[in-house]
Formats: C-alpha cells, sequence, structure tokens
C-alpha cells in the first residue's frame, strides 16, 4: 500500500471528504480560525467521522510545505486509479476526450489545467515524464479538488503515446498561433486529444509533426499569448460545445 499523501486547502480536502470519506486518515486545522467557512468545514468533518486534530499554523505551513493552507490540511490514503491510459481508454464510453500537455513544467499550471480538464468532463490529463510537473500538494491545492478526479498519467515517451491514441482513431488536435484554421472551425464531437505546449515555447517539434492538425485560439487583443491553463479551458469548452 502507498504511504499516505497531504491535501491542504479547503477545496482539495471538501473534494476527498466528498468522494471518499473513508480514505481521509486525519485532518488537522487551526482552532484560531472560526470563520463561517471553516464552521461548515468542521461540521462535515464531524459528519463523516473523520478524526479532527487541532494544531497551529506553523505547523501546518510544515507539514504542508508552505502557507497557502487556509488553516486546513488532511493525511489521506492514495485511492486507486486506473492502472494505465489503456485501462482507462477500454472503459470510456462515448467518444474519448483528453488534454495532453507538452512542457508545462509548473505546478500552479497543471493544477489549474486539471481544474479545468475535470470542469469539462475530459478523461485524462497526458504529460512527458522528463518535461512536466509531477502531482504535488501545490498541484492538489491550486487543482481544487480535480487532482483526485481526473487520471493524470505522465508517459516515458509523449510522440509515442499520441502514435499509440492514433492507433485508436483518437485524432490529436495541437494548438499553435500559426494553424491555418481557428479552433472553431475546428471538428471536435469526435475522439480527440487536444495537445497544448507551453506558454512562450509551445509544443516541441515532434510533438507538433505528431499531431494529425493543427488549430489557432483567435486573439484579437494586444497579447499574443494565453496562459496554457486558460488555453485549456477555451479548447475543452469548445470541445464540450459542440459535443451538446
Amino acid at each position: 500500500m502507498s504511504a499516505p499523501k497531504v491535501l491542504f486547502g479547503f477545496h482539495a480536502v471538501g473534494v476527498r471528504l466528498k468522494t471518499a470519506p473513508r480514505s481521509v486518515i486525519e485532518i488537522y486545522y487551526e482552532p484560531t480560525r472560526r470563520d463561517a467557512r471553516m464552521r461548515q468545514f468542521i461540521e462535515r468533518a464531524t459528519e463523516a467521522g473523520v478524526r479532527l486534530v487541532e494544531t497551529d499554523g506553523m505547523r501546518l505551513a510544515k507539514l504542508t510545505g508552505g502557507h497557502g493552507h487556509q488553516g486546513v490540511a488532511a493525511r489521506v490514503e492514495v485511492l486507486p486509479q486506473a492502472h494505465s491510459l489503456d485501462d482507462l481508454l477500454d472503459g470510456v464510453e462515448g467518444a474519448p476526450l483528453l488534454l495532453v500537455l507538452d512542457g508545462v513544467t509548473d505546478p500552479h499550471n497543471l493544477g489549474a489545467c486539471l481544474r479545468v480538464a475535470d470542469g469539462a468532463g475530459a478523461h485524462a490529463v497526458i504529460a512527458p515524464k522528463d518535461h512536466a510537473a509531477g502531482i504535488n500538494a501545490t498541484v492538489a491545492k491550486v487543482a481544487s479538488g480535480a487532482a483526485e478526479t481526473v487520471p493524470y498519467f505522465m508517459v516515458t515517451n509523449l510522440a509515442r503515446t499520441m502514435g499509440e491514441l492514433k492507433e485508436r482513431s483518437i485524432w490529436c488536435i495541437g494548438t499553435t498561433d500559426d494553424a491555418p484554421k481557428t479552433l472553431y472551425q475546428t471538428d471536435l464531437t469526435g475522439p480527440v486529444a487536444l495537445v497544448l505546449g507551453a506558454e512562450g515555447g509551445g509544443m516541441r517539434q515532434l510533438t507538433r509533426k505528431t499531431c494529425d492538425d493543427l488549430a489557432s485560439i483567435p486573439m484579437r487583443g494586444a497579447v499574443e499569448s494565453l496562459n496554457v491553463s486558460v488555453a485549456s479551458g477555451v479548447c475543452l469548452y469548445e470541445a464540450l460545445r459542440q459535443r451538446s
């Protein structure tokens, strides 16, 4: 069995309480915080039968590795997920919707992308092992619980994995500002993997070459690009709109 991990912040801990309360070992909270949000949170944890431990801000900061814990942290069991991307795809009903991130190394960006992926109903997020952020406490907090609900696969060779997706008839669509057509001119109703690169550098050349198609996000203002999590939201929700 994997060692317990730490979640912190109201959203991250709250989602675990909602989706898998029995996996919460104990919750640490700062009793000096007595606002309505904390009171409601404590009530939910008490109703779930979770052990509550009073502690101070310094211990919470040490436990979470920072001061963005909002007065709440939890030790939780690691939830089982699909062992592989193939296992997950074998169980998907309907057209898969995947988000592929190439070169997203900032944990705040990854957390925001996971949150958007959860909201849009994406089946998984895929990233290369050697060129991406992994799941940690910061990612989990920014993701507001989505790190618990959206499968995140870090693969050894991203181009090879994209090739395997294509063998499953999943269309890999890369986003780039020099694409000949826009996202809104692209059919996203079928099995799709939306491929986004890091802000600034964009997709790596091999990743771009491996895509089946390219599309741009129209930019009408002075800025040249969007943050990758914002771009992920635009792309995933356009796919959701078309599928609706």
